[in-house]
């Protein structure tokens, strides 16, 4: 593990992995960098990948205030330290936070997004704005497990009384140590619905044919706004990330072989 730092002088944790153009990725909700381990392994033989704690995450920092603009700047430090222009990868809300770093304009060669949970035709900015809010609250009153629990069922859509379940497993003091995140999270979801018409990088959506049809439907949507954007449905796969599923995917759709027609014209049905 490696540390640099960001603009604003937050610690940020990496790994890296590999050798080859460069490919940062960019994780999602409850999670560090671990859950991206198998991933990077995955991908190492053909890319230098960059594999990092999100702020407020493992063994990054997480100065306040809170602002996208300040992930964005941790995200653009990555890819310096990947030599300055890289791919992204993008998982669930990461991958929202990958499409806000490439309008932005960070030096970003292409974007794989994985079930991105936006837009949500049931879900508009106005909801994951109070979503932080109410999320803000109740970290601001101690009550990290309520802020956990809010998220898991208003965003992700888990019914209470599975969440009342998982509250007596042992993950659960895992899911209440990254709880502040997940205001931060809200906030990113509740980007610019205009947001993917500004977003120019070549980008690949893949959808697992299993995940949530909300999740589902969001990535077949997201493609067709893309400008330039496709679809790839990975067939019985479901939300979580299984590395030797996503990442062939992912390797095709970066070369710079003719492989890559082979991705871009998948079945999106």
């Amino acid at each position: 593990m490696t540390t640099v730092h960001s603009a604003d002088g937050t610690p940020i944790g990496f790994d890296h992995h590999g050798s080859g153009s460069a490919l940062v990725l960019v994780l999602g909700a409850f999670n560090d960098r671990s859950a991206g381990e198998a991933l990077a392994a995955h991908l190492a033989p053909h890319f230098t990948v960059i594999n990092y704690d999100r702020r407020g995450r493992g063994n990054s920092g997480d100065t306040l205030p809170y602002d996208v603009d300040r992930e964005v700047e941790d995200l653009a430090a990555m890819i310096e330290v990947a030599g300055g222009s890289a791919a992204v990868f993008g998982y669930s809300s990461g991958a929202v936070l990958a499409m806000i770093a490439a309008e932005k304009g960070l030096p970003i060669t292409g974007l794989a997004l994985y079930d991105p949970p936006f837009p949500l035709e049931d879900k508009s900015a106005e909801f994951f704005d109070q979503l932080a809010a109410d999320i803000r609250t109740a970290l601001t009153e101690g009550r990290r497990g309520d802020a956990v629990e809010l998220f898991q069922t208003r965003a992700v859509g888990i019914p209470p009384e599975v969440v009342a379940q998982i509250r007596q497993a042992p993950v659960w003091s895992a899911l209440e140590q990254i709880a502040p995140t997940l205001e931060y999270e809200s906030i990113i979801l509740a980007a610019d619905p205009g947001l993917p018409e500004r977003v120019v990088a070549s980008a690949l959506v893949i959808a697992g044919s299993d995940s949530p049809p909300s999740v589902t439907q969001a990535a077949k949507t997201l493609a067709n706004r893309l400008p330039d954007g496709s679809l790839y449905v990975l067939k019985g796969q479901s939300h979580d990330i299984v590395a030797d599923e996503v990442g062939p995917v992912i390797a095709r759709f970066l070369a710079t072989d003719p492989d890559r027609a082979s991705v871009t014209a998948s079945d999106d049905s």
